[in-house]
């Protein structure tokens, strides 16, 4: 059965893999990412994107128009959309540090929030994370503002399904480990990680399909290695 699904962060990497995975399956899929050039090269009927940009307010209205005048409701949500900054902590400004939680928990929280009138009492919301952003997880020089912000939505989401638990929708996280992405190299310049991100968008797919009917408000470890 087809169901609606918005994904954040579409333009590379995992996001633009699950675009894939979801519409050849016959998914109806509204693709949001600041650039829309990857994905507006995909010919599918049942794909729709926008530029988008987590950052700014008026962008969010453009998701409501859509939900209401093409859809009605949404079956799951994806917010896989983060920004990557890679610097000591020493010359990591205020502005660096806000920017990065502007996207990875601001981004996330006001999504979630416009998206869920519109979400069913069985719907889905499942928020990419990182093993950086686990209590007690190996931790790395110059991923301060990253991997703490990634930690915060963990905590976010622990709150809104409970929040939410008497009406729904459910809310997940997907710590994930090393996926072989551009933000990879980005921060580990070399790095061969185990795991390629298609792999990785078959195990998320699946997940955002089934994985609310055992789990809520809980945060998925997906690592077979470190980092």
């Amino acid at each position: 059965m087809s169901k609606n699904i918005i994904i954040t962060g579409t333009s590379r990497g995992i996001g633009f893999e699950l675009v894939q995975l979801f519409s050849k399956q016959g998914h109806k899929v509204l693709a949001l990412s600041r650039n829309e050039k990857p994905i507006s090269s995909l010919n599918f009927d049942n794909l729709t994107s926008f530029s988008f940009d987590l950052c700014k307010e008026d962008d969010y209205q453009k998701v409501v128009t859509f939900i209401k005048n093409e859809w009605q409701y949404v079956d799951v949500l994806i917010n896989n959309a983060g920004m990557l900054l890679s610097k000591p902590f020493s010359e990591t400004t205020l502005k660096d540090f806000a920017k990065v939680y502007e996207t990875n928990v601001f981004g996330v929280s006001e999504m979630t929030r416009v998206v869920l009138p519109y979400m069913k009492n069985d719907s889905h919301v499942v928020t990419i994370s990182s093993m950086g952003g686990i209590q007690g997880s190996m931790k790395f020089p110059g991923l301060a503002a990253y991997s703490s912000s990634k930690g915060a939505v963990i905590t976010l989401n622990e709150l809104l399904a409970e929040e939410y638990k008497e009406t729904g929708p459910q809310f997940n996280v997907l710590a994930l480990g090393a996926v072989q992405t551009e933000m990879l190299e980005e921060a580990f310049p070399g790095y061969q990680a185990p795991t390629t991100a298609l792999e990785m968008a078959e195990y998320v797919f699946d997940f955002a399909l089934n994985g609310n009917k055992y789990y809520n408000g809980k945060t998925l470890q997906v690592s077979n290695s470190t980092p």
